[in-house]
């Protein structure tokens, strides 16, 4: 994983602890998901409801972090002339959304 840019910027701590806090629900729907695998009268379909809540979380997460990364780092690029480095890293990041 790169290292911000390459200019040492990281996510700052209000992010941070948002992402962790959504993160800490998104482990306690996996769990869940995990006891229902547990119980044989589990429908299914309350299982892929649960998955997909778990996957709208990560998307939250990663919605999060994404605009946090436009706002603090990319909006700023030209300020510390890395454009080319900041479009190469985004680039990149689009191919896992």
């Amino acid at each position: 994983m790169s290292q911000a840019c390459g200019h040492g910027l990281r996510l700052d701590e209000a992010t941070r602890e948002q992402a962790r806090r959504r993160l800490l629900s998104v482990r306690g729907h996996v769990e869940g998901i995990l006891r229902m695998l547990d119980d044989p009268s589990t429908y299914c379909v309350d299982t892929l409801k649960q998955i997909k809540a778990v996957q709208g979380g990560l998307d939250r997460v990663g919605k999060l972090v994404l605009r946090s990364h436009l706002h603090d780092h990319v909006v700023t690029a030209a300020q510390r002339g890395d454009t080319n480095e900041i479009v190469d890293e985004l680039m990149e990041v689009l191919k896992y959304r």
